[in-house]
């Protein structure tokens, strides 16, 4: 890889997300082209300019770019240190059609709400085992760029309790294999953002957080239980026993290890 470049890519088991893209580039710049998919991108250092539908357009590090599948659109430094930048790719399950010319007319959105929780969405798209954590952060990302591109504010959601406790009895019947939110709003017949908002209003809580929380419950009945942490893991619904350990002591304190040996 040429100096001043670093670039990492994956294809993450969240739906609706077809790529993942982090990059840092000094001199590279894009020649014209288009993607086939929606283009979330956030700027964390440096700054880019790009070109979309003939109209020049820059990304300070405080905007959220969206640009849309199949408009040709360039991209070079803006800043004489390069640029570092995150992205992710969204098929049309998140944003339709009909989206695309508002994002065309204006792809930089000033929101700091939104600026902060794409970058949530990425810190927990970049873990394995935290897919709903994803997922219920993009359900309330796309949300909000729907908003944003219809040209309104966003309106208020009335307190939904029962499909709250629908999904809340959905998760604890599935702690250890889990669902995907795009699953249960089939289920339910809800859609995505409004289960995440109707569950944290009623509980105080995000369902992955709720599901997180009862798998670390189950973990600690396994641990006193005498077995080691590498076998819990996967018998309490995670993914290996580093995704056992970053979410048990966010939660209990210390360590599945320094747990169990404290035991008694």
């Amino acid at each position: 890889m040429a100096a001043g470049q670093e670039v990492t890519a994956w294809r993450p088991r969240v739906p609706g997300v077809t790529e993942v893209f982090h990059a840092r580039f000094t001199e590279y710049a894009y020649p014209m082209h288009v993607h086939d998919a929606w283009t979330l991108l956030i700027v964390d250092d440096g700054a880019v300019r790009y070109d979309l539908d003939r109209h020049e357009h820059g990304t300070p590090h405080d905007t959220v770019s969206l640009l849309p599948p199949h408009v040709p659109h360039n991209g070079s430094p803006a800043t004489p240190g390069g640029f570092r930048k995150r992205v992710v790719y969204l098929d049309g399950s998140r944003l339709g059609e009909e989206f695309i010319g508002p994002a065309v007319d204006s792809p930089d959105l000033r929101d700091p709400v939104l600026r902060r929780r794409v970058g949530q969405l990425h810190s927990a798209l970049a873990r394995p085992g935290d897919e709903l954590e994803a997922e219920s952060r993009l359900a309330l990302v796309a949300e909000r760029l729907r908003d944003h591109l219809r040209r309104r504010p966003r309106q208020g959601r009335l307190a939904d309790p029962v499909l709250a406790r629908e999904l809340r009895e959905l998760l604890d019947a599935r702690v250890v294999e889990g669902i995907s939110l795009e699953d249960a709003g089939r289920l339910l017949h809800a859609h995505p953002a409004h289960l995440v908002r109707a569950f944290s209003g009623a509980y105080g809580i995000a369902p992955h957080q709720y599901l997180m929380s009862r798998r670390v419950g189950r973990a600690r009945r396994l641990l006193l239980d005498g077995l080691p942490p590498g076998a819990v893991a996967p018998v309490a619904g995670f993914y290996d026993q580093a995704h056992l350990t970053r979410h048990f002591k966010k939660l209990v304190g210390v360590t599945p290890g320094r747990y169990r040996s404290g035991g008694r």
